[in-house]
């Protein structure tokens, strides 16, 4: 079974404290010129992780991914050029 996982933006004051934050969860980037990790957590588990995280006295701010809420399907508005074709030959 896979588990849902969410990603947390921390913005932490040094880039150093990276091998800190590992134990919170799984470390997927860290950007050295603006300061910020990347790092994916177990859905059940992200309040809890993120209060955690919150009270290290390294970190600037914390923010959730919105990535698993946000809907993927896309709707075309602009009708496909094969329909249009077809529709202008039999006229």
């Amino acid at each position: 079974m896979i588990t849902k996982r969410q990603g947390i933006i921390v913005w932490v004051k040094h880039i150093k404290y990276a091998k800190r934050l590992r134990r919170y969860g799984h470390l997927i980037y860290a950007s050295r010129k603006q300061r910020y990790l990347l790092i994916y957590v177990d859905q059940d588990q992200i309040e809890d992780t993120l209060e955690q995280i919150r009270r290290l006295n390294f970190v600037k701010n914390v923010e959730i991914s919105y990535k698993p809420y946000i809907d993927t399907v896309y709707q075309t508005k602009v009708p496909k050029k094969d329909k249009e074709y077809e529709m202008k030959s039999v006229f």
